[in-house]
């Protein structure tokens, strides 16, 4: 009986080589999964510290705005400008330059949802290790008992920490400590407590992928240049990968990083590099995932200058970062030539002169002083210029509290002279107690003019 060569319909797949067992390789020198903790561990503290200390938050109440310990009023537009663009110049050249690395190692939510997934496998395994002799449900309802009460203090600690970046630290207290709800900032807190709650237990990493804007605004400005986390693997005939799909158990978005580099859900933690060196230098063999900078530059050699090591590695990376410099250095010289007290002095021409019984002639001016620092300070007044003249001021040095400001209109008077022209040009000389440097205002005082005989 004769046989006849198999069709290739039914020709069976090719098997996959068989890769050979090496000597296994030392353990990889870099682990990102501990680089993050220790990142999300000062992150953590960052994100606690920034309001109380006023290093960045805003009191909407007092309608003030705190950036580097200086107390910034709303008037202040040239600090708050530069403040605003160097932050968002920062996103930006974060995501151009480093792609998704902020959502991965500084994000507060990426942050918080981890940790309330290690509480939670922390919770099931502390049940299940002193009460194994329960039943399964039993051990479920205690675990996720623990889980809520944690979860429950962590949110109320979390939201008042995000709700003091809007409203004074210690206020806030106050009215956490009364169980304030009735307030626009009580109400705000409970709010924020819950949704913190339900985030924590529903939400967690779903929040990256469904609504957060940043991952969509990565897609639009990240090129061939980003850093990127890449799977870089031979072809079909001498692939190494064996399959293991722990890079799969081990990303926290749920994710195939073999699919692509470009997948909206990464987060460029880098915990599936990990997974991968851990299982195949124990076959002799190097990870085959890994930071790279665009697709086409899988490597990184130390050789390289320092800019391009950062990820500068074009002449527009460059000017984003000399762009990112300007408005830093804004801020700073908009910053080092503000005046922690505000002196403003004009005339209200709404009257032109009066004149008082006994003959001094009267001109209104209207003054504005604001004392931005943290401490009381006195502001002393003196009018050059005008022989005899008087600010009918209550107080003279004037004395403010911390962030106190007040808008008046008082009388400036002087007596008239002989041949005293109709215009006079004086200066009004403020002087701080905190500062050196006095604010002077050169200023015109109306006289009437006086009848002359032929």
């Amino acid at each position: 009986m004769s046989t006849s060569p198999e069709t290739p319909s039914s020709a069976k797949p090719a098997a996959r080589p068989k890769l050979v067992r090496l000597p296994p390789l030392p353990p990889a020198e870099t682990v990102y999964h501990r680089i993050r903790a220790r990142f999300h561990l000062v992150f953590f503290l960052v994100f606690v510290a920034l309001p109380f200390f006023d290093v960045m938050r805003f009191d909407l109440p007092r309608k003030r705005f705190y950036f580097g310990g200086v107390e910034l009023w709303i008037s202040e537009f040239g600090i708050l400008f530069f403040s605003l663009m160097f932050m968002m110049f920062l996103i930006a050249a974060s995501a151009l330059v480093w792609g998704r690395v902020y959502c991965g190692y500084a994000c507060p939510q990426t942050i918080f949802s981890e940790w309330s997934v290690r509480v939670e496998h922390w919770a099931a395994k502390q049940i299940n290790k002193r009460f194994g002799h329960w039943n399964a449900r039993s051990k479920y309802v205690a675990a996720q008992t623990i889980f809520y009460s944690v979860l429950a203090v962590a949110s109320t600690f979390l939201a008042f920490c995000f709700t003091a970046y809007f409203v004074e630290p210690r206020d806030l207290l106050d009215r956490l400590m009364h169980l304030d709800i009735e307030t626009a900032a009580g109400i705000t807190g409970s709010i924020v407590t819950l949704l913190t709650f339900l985030d924590f237990v529903f939400v967690r990493q779903k929040f990256c992928t469904t609504v957060c804007p940043y991952g969509y605004l990565q897609g639009m400005l990240q090129d061939s240049k980003t850093l990127l986390v890449t799977y870089i693997d031979g072809t079909d005939g001498n692939r190494i990968c064996i399959e293991c799909k722990k890079c799969v158990r081990d990303c926290p978005m749920e994710i195939d990083i073999r699919d692509s580099a470009y997948q909206i859900e990464c987060i460029h933690c880098g915990e599936c590099i990990d997974s991968c060196e851990t299982v195949l230098r124990k076959m002799g063999r190097p990870g085959l995932i890994h930071y790279a900078w665009g697709e086409s530059s899988p490597t990184r050699p130390a050789s390289e200058p320092l800019l391009k090591r950062l990820g500068f590695r074009d002449a527009k990376r460059v000017a984003i970062l000399f762009v990112l410099g300007f408005y830093l250095a804004g801020l700073g010289v908009a910053l080092s030539m503000r005046r922690p007290v505000m002196v403003r002095v004009q005339p209200d021409r709404t009257v032109l002169y009066t004149r008082l019984p006994d003959g001094r002639i009267v001109n209104k001016m209207r003054l504005n002083v604001a004392n931005r620092s943290s401490l009381p300070v006195s502001v002393a007044f003196q009018i050059e210029g005008l022989p005899g003249a008087e600010l009918a001021l209550e107080h003279n040095p004037l004395r403010l509290a911390p962030a106190e400001a007040f808008e008046r209109t008082y009388e400036l008077r002087v007596p008239t002279w002989p041949g005293a022209p109709d215009v006079n040009r004086f200066r009004v000389i403020a002087q701080p107690s905190n500062e050196k440097t006095p604010d002077i205002f050169s200023l015109t005082f109306i006289m009437p003019v006086e009848k002359r005989n032929n």
